[in-house]
């Protein structure tokens, strides 16, 4: 199982690389667009992945279902990975596109400092052991990142220009990547909790 899930995952990532290689261009922004398109689906992946989290945790801790549980956490830290990685992604879109970094755009700052709390915020849990800690912890975090979102101010970060495109083909083909990066994120929370069960096994063989 853990074999044909890397696999799988490995497959998934190239589709995403072909998919955003053939991206349509785009007026403006010519070629260079691909890199905002992928930018976009991995930071919304990220975002998915975060709520999916705090459903799965509230869920979780009202049933008390360890199994559920468990599922947050691999898609807490899926989130995390995503958001982490959505860094570089950021910076390539920014370099690319506007020949330069601004690093005090509010929302790359916001990204930053989640990604470095985040991070912790996993640690901290990872070394608890018990999933109803993380999904706690992930309830509060998906909470507090989408409130700081949503009260962030934009400077020269765009409000959803895909979104707001007058191109129907790039909207759909936009579509198209996030459902693909939306597979990739599920492979990955699958991955944590193969991976997860498979230490805990290996823990209760030695103590035996």
């Amino acid at each position: 199982m853990f074999k044909s899930a890397w696999i799988w995952l490995t497959i998934t990532l190239f589709a995403i690389a072909a998919l955003t290689a053939v991206g349509p261009a785009e007026k403006t922004l010519g070629n260079n667009v691909r890199v905002v398109y992928l930018h976009g689906a991995w930071v919304w992946t990220a975002l998915a992945s975060f709520i999916a989290a705090a459903l799965l945790g509230l869920i979780g801790l009202v049933t008390r279902r360890i199994s559920i549980q468990r599922w947050s956490r691999a898609w807490g830290r899926t989130g995390l990975l995503f958001w982490i990685i959505y860094l570089p992604l950021s910076i390539w879109a920014m370099q690319t596109n506007w020949n330069g970094i601004f690093v005090a755009e509010p929302r790359f700052r916001v990204a930053v400092v989640f990604a470095i709390g985040g991070l912790l915020l996993q640690l901290g849990v990872a070394i608890a052991e018990d999933p109803t800690w993380a999904s706690a912890a992930n309830m509060i975090y998906a909470g507090a990142l989408i409130w700081v979102l949503a009260t962030t101010p934009n400077i020269m970060h765009p409000p959803s220009p895909i979104l707001n495109s007058d191109s129907s083909r790039i909207q759909i083909y936009y579509f198209g990547l996030v459902i693909l990066n939306l597979l990739l994120a599920w492979q990955v929370a699958r991955l944590w909790l193969i991976t997860s069960f498979n230490i805990q096994r290996l823990t209760l063989d030695v103590e035996r």
